[in-house]
C-alpha cells in the first residue's frame, strides 16, 4: 500500500500538501467530562490529554476521508481519481493542477464534439473558450476568449486534447491579449510600474 492511501496519510500533509506542516487537529477537554474531584490531578490530565489528541485525530481523519469524495477539495485521494481515470498522477504537481486535468478528463467522456472539446478547455483556461472548425484543413482552433494571455497549465491541456480529439484532426490555439485601445485610461506611471507581460494581459 502507497503511502497517502491509508490513515497514515491523512495527519503526515496539511491542506496544502506541504510536507512536515502538520494539520491542524482539534483535540477535544476531555477533562471537563469528569467529576471535579479529578481537576488539578496531573495524572489524571495526562492522561485525558492524551485521550483527546487520539480523539482529535479520528474525528480528523474521518473528516479528511470524506473530503476526498469530492473533487474540490480532495487532497491526497486525487491519486484514486487520476487512476480511475487513466491519468497519470504526479504529485509534485500542485493540486489544482491535478484538479485541473480530473475536471477536465471528466468533461471529455464521451463522443468527441466541439462542445466537448469547449468544455475540457474551460477546466484548463477558467474562462470562456470558442472552438473553430476550419473548413476542408481537418483542423479547429481553440481560442480562449473569456481570459487573456496563456492558461498556466497547458502541458496538461495538451496532454488531454490529444487523448479526446479525433485522430485525424489537427488543432491550434488562439490567445486574447490587451488591445491597445484599452490602455488609454492607464497613465505613464501607472504602466511604468509593470512588465511588458503584464501589460500584456491588463484587463
Amino acid at each position: 500500500m502507497a503511502y497517502g492511501d491509508s490513515i497514515y496519510g491523512l495527519v503526515a500533509y496539511s491542506a496544502d500538501g506541504v510536507p512536515g506542516e502538520g494539520p491542524e487537529i482539534t483535540a477535544p477537554d476531555l477533562m471537563k467530562y469528569l467529576p471535579d474531584y479529578y481537576q488539578g490531578v496531573p495524572e489524571m490530565e495526562a492522561v485525558q490529554a492524551s485521550a483527546g489528541r487520539a480523539c482529535g485525530e479520528v474525528a480528523y481523519a474521518m473528516a479528511d476521508s470524506d473530503d476526498q469524495k469530492t473533487l474540490e477539495s480532495a487532497t491526497w485521494g486525487l491519486s484514486r481519481w487520476e487512476r480511475m481515470l487513466g491519468l497519470a498522477s504526479d504529485p509534485n504537481k500542485s493540486y489544482a493542477t491535478r484538479r485541473e486535468m480530473i475536471k477536465a478528463k471528466l468533461r471529455g467522456s464521451g463522443t468527441t464534439t466541439p462542445e466537448m472539446i469547449r468544455r475540457t478547455a474551460s477546466a484548463f483556461s477558467e474562462g470562456d473558450v470558442e472552438v473553430v472548425e476550419v473548413p476542408g484543413a481537418y483542423s479547429f482552433e481553440v481560442r480562449f476568449v473569456g481570459t487573456l494571455g496563456i492558461p498556466a497549465n497547458m502541458a496538461g491541456l495538451i496532454q488531454i486534447m490529444e487523448e479526446i480529439k479525433p485522430a485525424h484532426l489537427d488543432y491550434s490555439f488562439v490567445y486574447s491579449y490587451t488591445w491597445w485601445d484599452s490602455l488609454k485610461s492607464l497613465t505613464w506611471n501607472g504602466a511604468h510600474g509593470k512588465t511588458w507581460n503584464e501589460l500584456r494581459v491588463y484587463e
